[in-house]
């Protein structure tokens, strides 16, 4: 699990990336899907951060955050790692997981943080996450996957995991303004999208 003396400056945007334990699946089915969301929901508000966008893809997770305090964005990773690994291991049929009798980890132990600067790159940043999935080739529009904030962020859809942030409310007075403004953004990118995005 990650270490916990990692700290990060409190009200500033980071991209997260965390991986499956040796970029193997870390979701196996919808159901693993639905359980991480709800973790995520949870442990977010009780550990103070703000989940801005998200995309959960088969072997690894991008999530845009702004924390409270310090070390809040390294303890939401640990909790969700653990908190993830343990609903695994508790699911019948999960015995592909064990190794020589023991259990390999499911998340690696380090997770990747990249300072967002917010002007500079949230909106790009939230663009990049939510468009993983078509250019990984799972799907040809940003709407069609299940697994991520683009729904909320550009068409308006109920998400409670998110917090819309400061610089994406710029956008418009309005959320329909600025899910619209928002969804210009993707048009090119979608239409030119290749196949070797991770």
């Amino acid at each position: 699990m990650p270490e916990l003396r990692q700290s990060h400056t409190p009200g500033h945007p980071l991209h997260v990336i965390q991986r499956g334990w040796l970029r193997a699946a870390c979701f196996f089915h919808d159901d693993d899907r639905i359980a991480y969301l709800k973790c995520l929901g949870q442990d977010t508000r009780r550990l103070g951060c703000a989940l801005h966008a998200y995309a959960l893809m088969g072997n690894h997770v991008h999530l845009l955050l702004t924390p409270e305090r310090a070390h809040s964005v390294t303890r939401l990773m640990h909790c969700l790692a653990e908190h993830h690994e343990r609903y695994t291991r508790k699911t019948p049929g999960r015995d592909d997981t064990l190794q020589d009798g023991h259990a390999s980890p499911l998340w690696e132990k380090s997770f990747e943080t990249i300072r967002v600067h917010v002007r500079q790159y949230l909106l790009a940043c939230m663009r990049y996450i939510e468009l993983n999935p078509v250019r990984a080739g799972l799907v040809t529009r940003p709407q069609a996957y299940r697994w991520s904030s683009f729904r909320a962020n550009a068409l308006g859809t109920e998400d409670a995991l998110l917090t819309p942030h400061a610089h994406y409310c710029t956008l418009g007075r309005s959320p329909e303004i600025r899910q619209a403004a928002y969804r210009t953004m993707f048009k090119q990118q979608v239409a030119g999208a290749g196949k070797h995005f991770s």
